[in-house]
This record gives C-alpha cells, structure tokens and sequence, in this order.
C-alpha cells in the first residue's frame, strides 16, 4: 500500500500512454460527442425559433384589436360610426379604421375563393385598432360600446395570445428536457467507453499499480483522453451543426419560418455546446474510472 502512494513524480507525464490512441472506444466517441452534439444545436436553435415566433405573434396581437359589428343592414353604417367616434376619445387606442369590403374578401377568399359577393351577404363589420397594451382598457371600452353602440363586440385577442404564450413556455420546457437527454446520453457512452478502455488494459493498470501508480493518477490519464476526444467530436458536430443552421434560407417576412434559426447573442448557446461536452466528459469519465479502478483494488 505504501508504494502506491509513492508514485515518482516523473511516472506521470508518461501514463497518457496507456489509453489506446484509436480503436472502437476512441472511434465511439468521437461520433457520440458530435453526434449528440449536433442534436444539442439543432435543439437550441429549434427552442429559439419557436419561443420568438411566439413571441412576436403574441407581441403583434396584443398592439391590435377588433370591434366586429353586427346590425341590420340600415343600421350598419350608424352603428360604424358610433363605434369610431368612442374610439377616438378611448385611451390606449393609437388609431382605428374599418375594414373596406376589399380586405375582407381577401381575407375571406382561402375559405370561399376570391369571387366571393361580400357587399351582399351579411357578413358583420370590423374596425382594426392599434393599441397601447399598457394604456388599453378592454373591460371599459366593452361597457362603452354596449352602451353607445350595441351591436358592437370587441376581440382583444387575449384567447389568441394565451396559447401562444402557453407555446412558448411548453417548448423551453421540452428542450430543457431534450439537452438533459443529450447530456445523459453523452455521458452514458463516454462512460461506456472509458469502461471497456479499462477492461482491455486490465493487465497494464495491473503493473502500473505494482510500480507506485495511484488510482487518481491512472484514472487522470484516462480522462485527458477521453474528455480531448468528446471535445473535439463535439467541436466538429457543432461547426457541422451551426453551418447547416446559417445555410438555412432565408424566408420573407411574415411569413411562418421567418424566425427559423439562431439571432443575435443566442449564436452563444450554440458555441458554448463544446465546452459543455467537454465538462459533462470529464465528469463522467473521472467518475468512471475511479469507479472501476476502486472495484477492481
């Protein structure tokens, strides 16, 4: 026992040597590392496309309103003009216009095609209204419309931004969950592989201990290795990873992926995936080697 602990201090620049420099281990590896780690980007940027896609559909729906109106066809234009007039003394509301039948056929025209006759059926009336969200007081605005113009219903579009916002909450969620299974699953196969490495050299860890090698100082050897190994796979993952993300096309504006991809500091999270690698590596495979070492003692 005392001659373990009298490792000479020359002995440990050497004992990187004992872990093959290729093989099946070495090779796993790699490909695990980058594999994992290319998974881990596309997650991120998949997790960032989403939560602003969100994010600016909630935005852009709480700036806006409607009032629909329904009324009998010689009250219809009374019933406008009174809803534009309470607009325009309504705090919060930055402009208000009513929706010329043209737009209305245009938005109706996916469902009934563009021929559609809007000007004869009764199809309600809408004024759009840009709003100042801190200033806006939808529950008052309700009780002058009732009031003044009764035909009047005002959508704030409040049960169109909660399940957005529900959205965006759910897919942090999930690629939260998701990194962790990459982590895990990263570190199962760095485990797994720093385990075989172990068996295979068995008899070599054997002589070494004989000479006055300690188990910390076997074990570091190991993990020099095997972290530099998952470092560079996740190097290499992460650039195959990032360029695919860049090279996406670009989507015009408004359209459902314009959002697509990584902006802006988020570029961060995806470089910072080697370095997290290379931590969740060394852990593992430190905690592996001792592990084994010490069951083998």
């Amino acid at each position: 026992m005392s001659t373990r602990s009298a490792a000479p201090a020359t002995f440990a620049p050497g004992i990187d040597r004992i872990v093959p420099a290729a093989g099946a281990s070495a090779t796993l590896t790699l490909l695990a590392a980058a594999a994992m780690a290319f998974l881990a980007v596309f997650t991120l940027a998949l997790a960032f496309s989403a939560n602003r896609l969100a994010d600016s559909w909630s935005g852009d729906l709480a700036a806006t309103a409607t009032v629909r109106i329904s009324a009998a066809p010689d009250q219809a234009d009374l019933q406008t003009r009174r809803v534009l007039e309470v607009l325009t003394t309504t705090p919060g509301v930055v402009s208000s216009r009513e929706i010329p039948a043209e737009e209305t056929r245009a938005l109706l025209a996916p469902w009934f095609g563009p021929d559609l006759p809007v000007e004869t059926l009764p199809i309600p009336r809408l004024v759009a209204i840009t709003t100042e969200p801190q200033a806006f007081d939808a529950e008052g605005l309700r009780l002058r419309l009732s009031a003044e113009a009764p035909g009047a219903v005002l959508d704030d579009h409040s049960r169109w931004r909660a399940p957005l916002a529900d959205t965006a909450v759910a897919l942090r969620r999930i690629a939260v969950f998701s990194l962790a299974l990459i982590g895990g699953a990263t570190a199962a196969m760095v485990t797994l592989a720093v385990q075989a490495s172990l068996a295979a050299n068995g008899q070599v860890i054997r002589v070494l201990r004989l000479i006055g090698a300690r188990d910390v100082t076997i074990a570091r050897a190991f993990v020099r290795r095997y972290t530099l190994r998952a470092t560079l796979g996740a190097l290499a993952g992460t650039t195959v990873a990032a360029a695919a993300v860049a090279a996406l096309p670009v989507v015009a504006d408004g359209e459902f992926l314009t959002h697509l991809g990584f902006s802006g500091r988020e570029w961060l999270w995806a470089l910072s995936v080697p370095a997290i690698a290379a931590i969740t590596a060394l852990v593992a495979t430190r905690a592996a080697a001792l592990r084994r070492l010490r069951d083998e003692a």
